[in-house]
């Protein structure tokens, strides 16, 4: 075993350029593959917080005309609840003496007693006639603090409201599109009552289950996976399309890895022939290479390692800045699995192995006799 390994590192230290290029291959597919599953992880951890700072966790849709109280004996889980009403309103600001009128369409969530605590973030002080609009909403109709709107139904009805306030989650589709009021705000403009309940759970990912524990039968609930389901199936395909994309990086990689044992093999042929001639068996001329192939794959992924973490601390503190409008963020978080780590260090090891069986079964069929003769 000793004479093995002290073969394997002379053989690496002889030829540092091509060992060294072969570890730099292995470590930067690694580092990428890394790189890019920790962005990917932000980027839908990013989405999913930025969402629920302005989406309900989980809604309790009445099934009766009358809204039910909440159910007795609340769920351990569940930190406020509110009832609410929602419906589209097409907003107007009128033109003043220097600034001209401010036109577009949202979302109104009318929130009842309690509804402030549903969006702690977002520093909600609902007012009768006041309205909280998303800081893309709010640029939109050029309006501050203040300012005097009118909200028309598609009933026709028209309510004025005055701005309270902006929120910015930092999802541009909920930041342009929805604007919260009172209760009563919603009943008068479109005469819609209560629909039911929006609920704040302490852990969100159980929206589901709690939900079916708390509507019973007099509730219909549907957690907010439900509603962003199709958002989540894409983000979650498009991790695994990429990180299958980047690993053939690291496969590459890995056939240098063989491409260099194999030149090794052709080039000791003779000291490997010589070897078995003293008396070598085939098992320590195999575990030579074999070596070799552990060496430049363990090598390749710590460097791999090393980098990926230092590349993802440097885009954590100097975040990717992104257009809203196509990505729904603002910045492109980062977020570092240590389960990511794990999975992409054993593959890419399984990779390198695997590209390391070719010159090792060539060094086997060495036949001394032949070679020396």
């Amino acid at each position: 075993m000793r004479f093995a390994l002290f073969l394997a590192l002379a053989h690496l230290r002889r030829r540092p350029l091509q060992t060294g290029l072969a570890l730099l291959g292995v470590g930067v597919g690694v580092a990428v593959l890394l790189t890019a599953l920790s962005l990917t992880n932000g980027f839908v951890s990013g989405l999913v917080r930025a969402t629920l700072k302005a989406y309900p966790h989980l809604v309790l849709f009445s099934l009766s005309e009358e809204l039910p109280p909440f159910p007795k004996g609340e769920h351990p889980e569940v930190e406020a609840y509110a009832p609410f009403a929602a419906t589209k309103a097409l907003l107007t600001r009128p033109a003043e003496s220097a600034r001209g009128p401010g036109v577009d369409f949202a979302t109104l969530v009318g929130l009842g007693e309690g509804g402030e605590a549903l969006y702690p973030d977002l520093g909600l002080r609902l007012k009768p006639g006041g309205i909280y609009l998303g800081s893309a909403l709010q640029q939109s109709l050029g309006a501050f603090v203040g300012d005097r709107l009118y909200a028309m139904s598609a009933t026709q009805e028209r309510v004025e409201l005055r701005v309270l306030g902006a929120f910015r989650t930092g999802n541009y589709l909920l930041d342009s599109a929805y604007a919260f009021v009172d209760l009563k705000t919603v009943e008068k403009l479109s005469g819609i009552q209560a629909q039911g309940y929006q609920v704040r759970l302490k852990d969100p990912w159980r929206a589901k289950e709690i939900g079916v524990a708390l509507a019973g039968t007099r509730f219909f609930p549907q957690a907010w996976q439900d509603t962003q389901r199709t958002l989540l199936e894409q983000l979650a395909l498009q991790k695994r399309v990429l990180g299958i994309l980047i690993f053939l990086i690291v496969a590459v990689a890995a056939l240098g890895v063989a491409n260099l044992l194999v030149l090794k093999v052709v080039e000791k042929t003779p000291e490997i022939a010589l070897l078995r001639a003293m008396g070598a068996s085939r098992l320590t001329v195999g575990l030579v290479f074999a070596l070799e192939g552990a060496f430049l794959g363990l090598g390749g992924v710590l460097l791999g390692n090393l980098l990926g973490y230092l590349l993802c601390l440097y885009l954590a503190l100097r975040p990717v800045d992104l257009p809203g409008e196509l990505y729904f963020l603002t910045h492109l978080p980062v977020e570092m699995r240590l389960s990511d780590f794990l999975l992409v260090s054993g593959a890419s090891l399984a990779a390198t192995f695997l590209s390391a069986l070719l010159p090792l079964f060539r060094a086997l069929r060495v036949q001394p006799g032949v070679v020396l003769r």
